[in-house]
């Protein structure tokens, strides 16, 4: 069979990783992206790895990113000697904690279904937490310990990304992408800046903006974005060792001392401001979780658009055209899900069985559920 070509709309961490592949599996590529590579939510992220500290529950989403998640090491040493970009990562640990009785007693059901299915997960009082990290609050009556929760530094890993896309002989191109080119009832190409450009798969990896792409045949509102707010504060050394959590958000240590704060969820279309509230709610959640940073100078604050679904699931294969597929609503683990998306979007463009099911995924089980 011959290899297909591809363009891949959007030049996020999906749409680079994915180009990576297809084109290290011996596909041609383009990718296509209206500003520069990553600048969006891949951009904006806080890197952190932690389907642990994240899940709800078991289940097909969890062993998603716990399959991710083991394929970081790999892929940093990859980036690094097919690049030189070092892309931070740091196998931290998390610590989420708890300031009321009902989130310790929440915290200690994590921690035993976690550990029912052979997850490392180390319930401590606030005491032990505080001998762990001494600058969590003396207030956290209890917290989870994480330690296979990780982080990377998500900008190194846009641009390693990019340059490694560049480095295997894919081909970039900058402009609006007005619709998918529909032929006989199949995607044959896309209509750029009125241009036809053709290939016999076409990706749509534009994470927010997915859902505005004509001619995907997919309900428009079914990735929408979700605006997060985020900080950074520096710090002379770092403040903490681990990812600090809460029900209210995180702090994502830097080793050169800045930590990176956040973040909100709001529903606010396509605006990016960052407000005052934002800031207030987040500095709060900063100073409750580590009081040390009390006196840590503000650096920078900027505000992104996570791709929402409504059971926050990613969108993830095949399309409801032939010759089209979709990775897109990857929500608040889109860094994390870079190397699953990569490899499994790669198996199915290349008419592979795809070595996780998918099912769970369709972009169709919104009208299936309806």
């Amino acid at each position: 069979m011959s290899l297909p070509d591809v363009i891949i709309v959007g030049g996020g961490v999906m749409g680079c990783s994915l180009a990576l592949r297809l084109r290290q599996a011996g596909a041609k590529v383009t990718v296509l992206e209206r500003s520069i590579p990553g600048a969006e939510a891949s951009s904006a992220a806080a890197g952190i790895l932690g389907p642990q500290m994240e899940s709800d529950g078991p289940g097909p989403f969890l062993e998603l990113c716990l399959r991710s998640r083991a394929l970081y090491g790999a892929l940093a040493t990859e980036l690094r000697e097919l690049t030189g970009v070092d892309i931070a990562y740091l196998p931290c640990g998390a610590l989420k904690a708890a300031f009321t009785e009902s989130e310790a007693h929440h915290l200690e059901a994590t921690a035993a279904w976690q550990r029912a299915l052979g997850l490392r997960a180390e319930l401590l009082d606030g005491k032990q937490a505080r001998q762990l990290e001494p600058s969590l609050s003396p207030q956290a009556l209890a917290a989870v310990r994480f330690p296979d929760d990780h982080q990377v530094d998500n900008r190194l890993l846009v641009r390693a990304l990019s340059m490694a896309v560049a480095r295997v002989g894919a081909t970039f191109r900058s402009g609006y992408v007005r619709g998918i080119v529909e032929e006989h009832g199949r995607a044959v190409g896309v209509d750029l800046d009125g241009d036809l450009l053709r290939a016999s798969a076409v990706v749509v990896a534009a994470g927010s903006w997915s859902g505005l792409v004509q001619g995907t045949a997919m309900n428009p509102h079914a990735v929408r974005p979700a605006r997060g707010q985020m900080l950074e504060l520096q710090t002379r050394l770092p403040v903490t060792a681990h990812i600090l959590t809460s029900e209210k958000g995180y702090l994502v240590p830097r080793t050169d001392g800045r930590v990176i704060a956040g973040s909100t969820m709001e529903f606010a279309g396509f605006d990016k401001q960052v407000t005052a509230e934002g800031v207030s709610r987040i500095l709060a959640m900063a100073l409750e979780l580590c009081p040390a940073l009390a006196q840590a100078p503000v650096t920078n604050m900027w505000a992104g658009f996570r791709p929402f679904t409504e059971d926050r699931l990613p969108i993830l294969g095949p399309g409801p055209l032939p010759g089209l597929f979709l990775a897109t609503g990857h929500f608040r683990n889109g860094i994390l899900l870079t190397p699953i998306t990569a490899k499994l979007l790669t198996q199915c463009i290349l008419g592979e069985r795809p070595s996780v099911d998918l099912t769970p995924f369709r972009y169709d089980r919104f009208s299936a559920r309806a």
